[in-house]
């Protein structure tokens, strides 16, 4: 039996439907399926791990489908993508809900501070960011940009829904970032694995050639 081409992982919090639409329009010759099955994800060739609400209502959903073993081995072992929440979950603490995440990579989770939230007129920024940013792609001295990034402009605007971003330990995980009004880390990449706060399956043309060159990559 045929492996699955792309496993998209359902535990159950948010709407997975427009991120398998979105694969499946650019990669129309490949198999996508939304699965909470831990055996089906762990055979898939690629899986992309998406999500939305709450860090500690993620985590109980994550578990209580037994799904925590068979995300961690894939990001370990395959191309794989976060999404949003996806991305937040594979580190170490959230301040929402002082949440314990999958631990994978050293860092936090921090909320946008109120005390920061005005732009440089001085007008007051609204917490979730929620709308279309520009992300600037980081590169480390003398390296290309990463693969994800081919064929999208640097600065490319991409659209945001969170209150909360992701703050490594570790700044060579850092791929992306934009500003609200700081800079915040907003894409990591590391072998196999990429994640980003923003969601490239609501980002018209600059989020399409993102999940295209997802589905092409061979890290």
């Amino acid at each position: 039996m045929k492996n699955t081409d792309i496993a998209v992982v359902d535990y159950g919090m948010g709407n997975l439907r427009s991120v398998a639409k979105a694969l499946e329009h650019v990669a129309p010759g490949k198999s996508v399926v939304i699965s909470s099955n831990p055996d089906e994800i762990a055979s898939a060739n690629r899986v992309v791990f998406p999500g939305q609400g709450a860090m500690p209502d993620c985590m109980r959903e994550l578990d209580a489908r037994g799904l925590r073993a068979a995300v961690l081995e894939a990001a370990n072992n395959k191309p794989f993508l976060g999404i949003c929440i996806g991305l937040q979950m594979l580190f170490e603490h959230s301040e929402e809900g002082d949440a314990a995440g999958l631990g994978l990579f050293k860092g936090q989770v921090r909320r946008f501070a109120t005390a920061d939230m005005h732009d440089r007129h001085g007008d007051k920024l609204k917490v979730p960011h929620m709308g279309w940013n520009q992300v600037y792609q980081s590169r480390g001295q003398g390296r290309a940009p990463h693969a994800l990034w081919q064929g999208i402009e640097d600065g490319a605007r991409f659209y945001y829904v969170h209150s909360y971003y992701v703050q490594p330990d570790e700044l060579s995980l850092v791929a992306g970032y934009s500003e609200y009004p700081n800079s915040f880390t907003s894409a990591i990449a590391k072998s196999n694995l990429f994640a980003v706060q923003f969601h490239p399956e609501k980002s018209a043309s600059a989020g399409l050639q993102m999940l295209s060159n997802f589905v092409n990559w061979l890290p």
